[in-house]
């Protein structure tokens, strides 16, 4: 046997939770809590939770209210006691920052180790706005964009972070470099995913050859709100792994090095740039 060989990487287990979240911050939590602890016992190395999960009303103005400054209060604390309880990354989906402006919020994923530890902050870039018909979202007015694209190492390689809308935008995830994930929570409408959700999150998959995590919501709210679910885990020749459809739950599926490299190798298209910047 060759001592000087590399030996194989395992692969990882992740995990992506989907919500049907609303307008009570406390059973919020509570229903959070019970899928963690679902996903820890898949034996999940890091587990997302979706876009919103601690708050949808019908209130635009509710995350206003409950919005917490960097580092404390009960949202964060939530985050990072699971984090620790569990011993496990967690992506805390978004919860809402203190902005700049008085009346507005960052619309922020954070990132917790297994030690409880906050690791990563991404403020979502790209703010949603749509409508047709009496549909009509427009996240602008209560939400202010981040700037910064933000990548992190984790157990199970290198992580990018985006949000929802950002999906949207592939020139985001180009400038995050080669990494091993891309998580994309959401809270995508049924409209818009019912038309792109799965098209696009496999586009970003096959064209930065990685695998794809997406924690959703998806289900009626009590707001009226319906949001598309489908929650996914994408490998990185596109294939869906696994997918919850509506309703709340956990999926999981492994991340396994040599798939990428096995993609990567045989189809070098990130080598083959003709315009990278």
């Amino acid at each position: 046997m060759n001592s000087s060989a590399t030996a194989p990487i395992s692969p990882h287990r992740i995990a992506a939770i989907q919500t049907v979240s609303g307008p009570d911050v406390a059973q919020n939590l509570r229903d959070a809590a019970e899928l963690i602890a679902q996903a820890a016992g898949t034996g999940a190395q890091l587990i997302a939770l979706p876009e919103y999960f601690p708050l949808i009303s019908a209130d635009e103005q509710a995350k206003v209210a409950i919005r917490e400054k960097a580092g404390e209060g009960l949202l964060q604390d939530f985050l990072r006691e699971a984090a620790l309880r569990h011993g496990v990354w967690l992506i805390g989906g978004t919860v809402p920052l203190l902005a700049d402006a008085e009346d507005k919020v960052r619309n922020t994923t954070l990132v917790f180790d297994g030690r409880g530890e906050c690791v990563a902050r991404y403020d979502k870039i790209h703010l949603f706005g749509f409508q047709k018909g009496e549909e009509r979202y427009d996240e602008s007015a209560t939400i202010e964009a981040g700037q910064q694209v933000v990548v992190f190492d984790s157990p199970v390689g290198r992580v990018g972070l985006s949000v929802c809308y950002d999906l949207r935008f592939p020139e985001l995830y180009r400038r995050m470099g080669e990494v091993d994930l891309i998580l994309v929570p959401a809270a995508f409408t049924w409209t818009t995913g019912k038309a792109h959700w799965e098209i696009l999150l496999r586009a970003r998959a096959i064209e930065n050859q990685c695998y794809v995590m997406a924690p959703a919501q998806g289900g009626r709210h009590p707001s009226g709100r319906v949001t598309w679910g489908h929650t996914m885990i994408i490998d990185p020749w596109g294939e869906v792994l696994v997918c919850r459809e509506e309703g709340a739950g956990v999926v999981a599926a492994d991340l396994d090095p040599a798939r990428i490299l096995s993609v990567r190798t045989s189809l070098p298209a990130l080598r083959h740039r003709c315009l990278a910047d």
